[in-house]
């Protein structure tokens, strides 16, 4: 917890969610914070404290919101939770400008989705909270700097951490999300699958170098293994048009990548999947909204079942 400022309790859990998903609208900070009242009054108070302090801002939704605010961290307020040390320092920070920009939209449908796994761990007796997905991590899929003209990394919308309970089981499932509010064409999409295709197999170059940690590198693995006890599920998450188009849309990428002999060859080892943003919000990841991307079989699993297809040339 922050403890300066003489803050109270839910401010303190306000500057770190703020800080780490950019901008968030009050709306959904009540559902990941205070999911069980009616009327966010104390959050409110809470955020104009915040925001009297000069430790967050706030700006008006650009579409659909009906006036309501969305929320994010100033520079004063990311210093203090850097400084707290309790999440990843990141290099990006939301400023007034950005948070009012085009990206808006796309920002808060990443939240969506993260709000939507965090609804249905709490509905299922799972864990998934209000930290545990992070916005463009950066991975990078080929040795060598990006002068070539290919890119070096790869970097999701959101990185997501959701931990499966059965019983005395757990099982650590991780999510590469890939939002998509019906802007990015087909082809776009399909791009995204190749590069997610690229990382999976990428082995980095051995060094004798040690890192300035000290530390040996690692023994010619999968870049991947480093990061994850299994390579993440790719999910796909439309939104942004009617659902007959989002329909097109997933038909599209299938068909792309049943097109492509590089992703056909990948299509055994890549666990990919596409949904709608409403689907999640309404059904909730455990029922059966998730269509392979790869395979003849289209129908639809759950966000645990969904994986490689077993039938891949």
């Amino acid at each position: 917890m922050l403890r300066t400022h003489g803050l109270p309790q839910l401010a303190e859990q306000l500057l770190p969610v703020l800080y780490q998903h950019r901008l968030m609208t009050t709306s959904q900070l009540q559902q990941l914070l205070q999911p069980h009242t009616t009327y966010p009054v104390y959050l409110r108070r809470q955020l104009n404290l915040l925001r009297n302090l000069q430790l967050a801002g706030a700006t008006v939704r650009r579409r659909g919101g009906q006036g309501e605010l969305a929320w994010y961290c100033t520079s004063a307020g990311a210093d203090l939770v850097e400084a707290a040390g309790e999440v990843r320092p990141r290099a990006y920070r939301m400023t007034e400008q950005s948070a009012a920009s085009q990206l808006q939209e796309h920002t808060l449908a990443i939240n969506a989705t993260g709000l939507a796994f965090v609804e249905a761990a709490r509905r299922a007796g799972h864990e998934c909270g209000p930290l545990d997905w992070e916005a463009e991590l950066a991975h990078r899929l080929r040795d060598g700097d990006s002068r070539t003209g290919d890119e070096a990394f790869l970097i999701p919308d959101a990185v997501l951490s959701y931990i499966h309970r059965h019983k005395n089981t757990r099982t650590i499932c991780s999510y590469f999300l890939e939002i998509d509010r019906a802007t990015m064409t087909p082809d776009r999409l399909a791009d995204k699958l190749r590069a997610y295709s690229r990382y999976q197999g990428y082995h980095p170059t051995p060094t004798t170098t040690r890192s300035r940690t000290g530390a040996a590198p690692s023994g010619g693995g999968a870049a991947w293994q480093d990061r994850y006890p299994a390579f993440p599920r790719v999910l796909f998450v439309l939104t942004g048009a009617p659902t007959a188009a989002l329909n097109r849309r997933t038909a599209d990428l299938r068909a792309l990548a049943a097109a492509d002999s590089r992703l056909r060859r990948a299509a055994a080892r890549l666990p990919a999947g596409i949904t709608t943003l409403h689907q999640l919000q309404t059904a909730g990841p455990w029922e059966p909204i998730i269509t392979p991307v790869f395979g003849d079989d289209a129908t639809p699993t759950n966000a645990m079942l969904y994986a490689a297809a077993p039938s891949a040339a």
